[in-house]
């Protein structure tokens, strides 16, 4: 452990110079317009910054880190910036101190090690672009299809205990990292806890790490976990009274895994995972929700290999999907996932630039590309149609081609005694039933920008429910209901892990609306966040907050996530 002392006399325009000498002026931010695209999240929130800061390496990095806490000021860390509930920015302007937001997109390194059985990713690497180094090499990372196509950072899954749809794999999670931590006396140490003799000085340290220096010798490979090889056997307690995984989960927190940003990470050692050959996809429809309970129930508590991924989706979700989730699917499947990030990415700058003209009309590029998927034909297969026809409830259970047999036969005797039918999915008609689920995603976002006249916002929830709660559906109150015009309903199945969007009419308060709702989820002893961690939307509980305060006790790194004190040293904000 390394340590720098802090000295907080340093003033705004010498702290900004330091800035400048350490990474170049192109790469110090001042600009309020500037830096919007990084006060700003990708769904929620927005606050003010004295500078944002871009480094080039991770000596830069640590220097940056260096000054900031010499100066006193607040840091926050950030990478990709597409998180959902606002914790990769700031938060208003209720901050006690200036804050400083460190962009870490220029350093994109990953290091294959063990021949790719792990990797060393620093803090601009990218799940797409770790999905496409492994791929020739017959493996994956924790998460394929999901937040790799808006193009997220592996730290973001990391920081913030991301899950995902595949059910073996659980939150992503490792035991091994390099970090930079503030103690109570508010100095500085390098920690590193990857599992790898990178020597004693940290700027050797780190430059060590990212130039993979990683000599067979220096590498211990019993260091720790690179994932969290429990959840397989932790998702099969269907009888447990509790959710199979939620941001809350005090098992899955430790160090960088899940520190929300309250550390300043350098760099992560994972686990990748052999890619599945030929699996197999059944589409299941069914008007009864006790019968899809019945095959998850089984599915977990009987299987003897664990599928790969089981999908739900409710016939609206589908039904809107299939109209404002369009595009993304066309897209995806003429350029691959590869392209979507850059595409977000241009879509963005196109929305800042529109913006500013003052006179386009708001949400244009959403607009622009709903009116021209009009013009391209019915992109789902006949038979998902027909499902959606005639079922309420869908489910896409993916199977490995060892276990296809098993499923198939369950899957006869269960609906040969009750309501509801499944096909077996040809290759293609697979691969677009988890497209279209995942194009679910975004269709309420949306649905929103084009139908602004009677559409307030969106109330976006992601549930965990209890592992033995047969009744699963939410049915909502008719005061809270006839204040939503759609709501959408998808989510890991067999997880139990629901995201919940629902489209506010004209006129109500969506603060309010999540509010009243939140309870009714407190009752069903379900627990949220599921996968998305707390940001500034979530109350986080208490045993968490004393995480992060253990991480982080001079409160300097991220402050406010969680709805918690934004005050130095988590002094107690008068109310």
């Amino acid at each position: 452990m390394l340590t720098m002392a802090h000295d907080t006399s340093a003033p705004t325009g010498q702290l900004i110079d330091t800035f400048r000498t350490i990474v170049g002026d192109a790469h110090v931010l001042t600009d309020p317009g500037a830096t919007l695209a990084f006060r700003r999240g990708f769904r929620f929130g927005q606050g003010r910054a004295l500078a944002v800061v871009r480094p080039g390496t991770l000596v830069e990095q640590w220097r940056v880190l260096q000054a900031c806490v010499k100066a006193g000021v607040i840091v926050i860390m950030q990478a990709a910036n597409t998180g959902l509930t606002g914790g990769s920015t700031p938060d208003g302007d209720k901050y006690d101190r200036d804050v400083v937001i460190v962009n870490s997109m220029r350093m994109r390194t990953i290091h294959l090690i063990g021949g790719g059985k792990q990797v060393v990713c620093l803090p601009g690497a990218t799940l797409d672009q770790l999905e496409g180094m492994l791929q020739p090499l017959g493996r994956e990372p924790h998460s394929v299809i999901g937040s790799s196509c808006i193009g997220a950072s592996v730290f973001g899954g990391v920081s913030n205990n991301s899950g995902g749809a595949l059910v073996r794999r659980g939150p992503a999670y490792t035991d091994m990292a390099l970090y930079a931590q503030v103690d109570a006396a508010g100095d500085l140490h390098l920690v590193n806890h990857l599992g790898i003799d990178l020597g004693t000085d940290a700027e050797d340290i780190l430059a060590r790490a990212e130039q993979g220096a990683f000599p067979d010798a220096s590498i211990n490979w019993n260091a720790g976990r690179g994932h969290d090889d429990d959840y397989a056997r932790h998702v099969r307690d269907i009888d447990a009274d509790t959710p199979a995984r939620y941001n809350a989960d005090l098992r899955r927190l430790h160090e960088g895994s899940g520190c929300a940003g309250h550390l300043g990470l350098f760099a992560v050692r994972l686990d990748t995972f052999e890619a599945e050959k030929n699996p197999v996809v059944f589409y299941i429809g069914t008007n009864q929700t006790d019968v899809l309970e019945d095959v998850r129930r089984h599915v977990l508590g009987a299987f003897s290999e664990l599928p790969i991924a089981g999908e739900y989706l409710h016939r609206d979700a589908f039904n809107i999907a299939e109209k404002y989730g369009k595009d993304t699917f066309l897209v995806i499947r003429m350029l691959g996932t590869r392209r979507l990030p850059a595409l977000f990415a241009m879509k963005a700058r196109f929305d800042r630039l529109f913006d500013r003209m003052g006179f386009m009309p708001s949400h244009f590029t959403d607009r622009f590309m709903q009116f021209m998927s009009h013009f391209f034909p019915n992109h789902l297969p006949r038979r998902m149609r027909d499902y959606r026809d005639r079922f309420a409830h869908h489910l896409m259970l993916k199977v490995s081609a060892s276990g296809a047999q098993e499923a198939r036969d369950f899957l006869n005797s269960h609906f040969a005694q009750h309501e509801g039918e499944f096909f077996e999915c040809t290759p293609d008609e697979g691969a677009k039933a988890f497209l279209h689920r995942f194009a679910a995603a975004g269709a309420a976002v949306r649905y929103r920008a084009v139908h602004p006249r009677t559409t307030e916002d969106i109330v976006a929830l992601d549930v965990a429910l209890r592992s033995n709660d047969r009744e699963w559906f939410e049915v909502l109150p008719e005061e809270i209901d006839r204040e939503i015009i759609v709501k959408l309903y998808y989510g890991h199945f067999l997880c139990h892990v629901m995201h919940q969007d629902y489209v506010v009419r004209k006129g109500n308060d969506c603060m309010d609306l999540e509010h009243r709702m939140l309870p009714l989820l407190d009752r069903r002893g379900a627990r949220y966040p599921a996968e998305h961690n707390f940001g500034h939307l979530y109350a986080a509980p208490d045993d968490v907050r004393a995480h992060y305060q253990q991480l982080d006790p001079c409160n300097c790194f991220n402050p406010g996530i969680g709805q918690a004190t934004k005050r130095r040293n988590w002094v107690a904000e008068s109310v």
